[in-house]
């Protein structure tokens, strides 16, 4: 099943699953709740980001290419940071570049995004796959001096800057997902490609991470995963080339599509 969400012409955002002619049918429910369609077929209005998160859970250097090329070793386990649900965004919706909190190093991050379908705890590995409902394409949009200069230490601030996270265009089942675990990925920065590399690259696979995630911790349905980005990143480029006002930044996930973004800087206070 290929699930999306959508706005109806009364303003109403409802979840639907696509038909293989293009139209959608609603669902009864979230996703989460029942897959069962309702009503007449009809054409999607503008796409919203495919899942109302209730959690944003990243991964850090889970590509072994990637983490070779920001000079780091390979991680004994998953390093994880949080992002905020506030930060989803949908399919061409613009990513705006901070400027009341200025960064002017704003990196893409293409990757394959896990969305949790049941709540959770201390999984096992083998029982991980019966936790997921589907994968989509995400952006992991990153300001790399609030990472990197200005944080700390943690990830947090450069990651949970407003609309720094993409994701869709729609989520994708795992019955019709094939294998997870060698799927082409692709970013395209105006279009230019970037990042070129399979899932196969993981460092920890999907299994894995679950199953670390929910280690002595309750996932809610709903938590969107972020299981790494391969390499290609803009910080790690000669010269880099970080994010600016007029990109388009496209990422590709084999058998699920491409989720394109458009990237601007962040209005003033009050300004439309």
């Amino acid at each position: 099943m290929r699930i999306l969400r959508t706005e109806l012409p009364s303003g109403e955002r409802v979840y639907a699953a696509r038909e293989p002619d293009g139209r959608v049918r609603r669902l009864a429910g979230t996703p989460f709740e029942t897959r069962r369609t309702i009503g007449e077929a009809f054409e999607a209005g503008r796409l919203l980001a495919p899942v109302e998160a209730s959690a944003v859970i990243g991964i850090a250097q889970n590509y072994r290419a990637h983490a070779m090329e920001m000079g780091g070793d390979l991680p004994a386990r998953p390093v994880f940071f949080m992002k905020l649900p506030t930060v989803v965004i949908g399919p061409d919706e613009p990513v705006r570049l901070p400027r009341a909190l200025r960064s002017d190093k704003v990196d893409y991050e293409g990757e394959l995004a896990v969305v949790v379908g049941k709540t959770c705890r201390n999984v096992a590995r083998e029982e991980a796959y019966e936790c997921i409902l589907g994968i989509t394409a995400a952006n992991d949009v990153t300001a790399r001096d609030w990472q990197k200069e200005w944080g700390g230490g943690q990830f947090c601030r450069g990651k949970s800057f407003d609309t720094f996270c993409p994701l869709g265009p729609e989520i994708v089942t795992l019955d019709e997902a094939g294998d997870i675990h060698d799927l082409r990925i692709l970013t395209r920065l105006n279009g230019e490609v970037m990042q070129d590399s399979r899932t196969s690259d993981l460092i920890f696979d999907v299994a894995e991470l679950i199953a670390f995630i929910s280690g002595s911790t309750t996932v809610p349905a709903g938590t969107v995963i972020l299981t790494g980005t391969p390499s290609g990143v803009g910080v790690a480029r000669t010269p880099p080339r970080f994010l600016r006002e007029g990109d388009v930044v496209e990422i590709s996930v084999e058998g699920v599509g491409t989720l394109r973004n458009p990237v601007e800087a962040e209005r003033p206070a009050g300004a439309r």
